[in-house]
């Protein structure tokens, strides 16, 4: 599994990468904006991402932004719905409101932080991303 953490809090990222770096390659942004560009170049070398944890309150683009810019590029070629990138929104927010807005850009899961590691896993489990037990490092 080929994943990008996007976060701006470094003991977010840490932790994200700690937890999900078992099951495969993790990349890192810290802002939207950076996290567009990984997805641009990972797509165009023919190695994209199959899973995203896009935090929602950053610098640049927030969450929600950057989660509609991907979900325009994966439609405008042609690789939306279910064969689109998966995306697990990491944040703090635990409001209606925020929640909605990031399932109507069409996210696939929500986690509040601080991130469980069983809570995580079942979300791996449940977007068919991993099958094997959950890792213990």
């Amino acid at each position: 599994m080929k994943v990008l953490i996007v976060e701006d809090d470094f003991i977010s990222r840490r932790l994200l990468q700690r937890y999900l770096s078992p099951y495969g390659e993790c990349d890192i942004a810290v802002n939207g904006a950076e996290a567009l560009m990984a997805f641009q170049q990972a797509r165009q070398e023919g190695v994209p991402y199959d899973l995203i944890c896009l935090d929602i309150m950053m610098p640049e683009l927030d969450g929600n932004q950057t989660l509609k810019a991907i979900r325009r590029q994966e439609a405008d070629e042609g690789d939306g719905g279910l064969r689109g990138v998966k995306v697990i929104m990491t944040t703090m927010r635990d409001d209606p409101d925020s929640i909605l807005e990031a399932f109507n850009q069409q996210c696939e899961a929500y986690l509040l932080k601080p991130i469980d590691r069983e809570r995580l896993y079942d979300h791996l489990v449940k977007l068919g991303l991993v099958l094997e037990g959950p890792a213990t490092s």
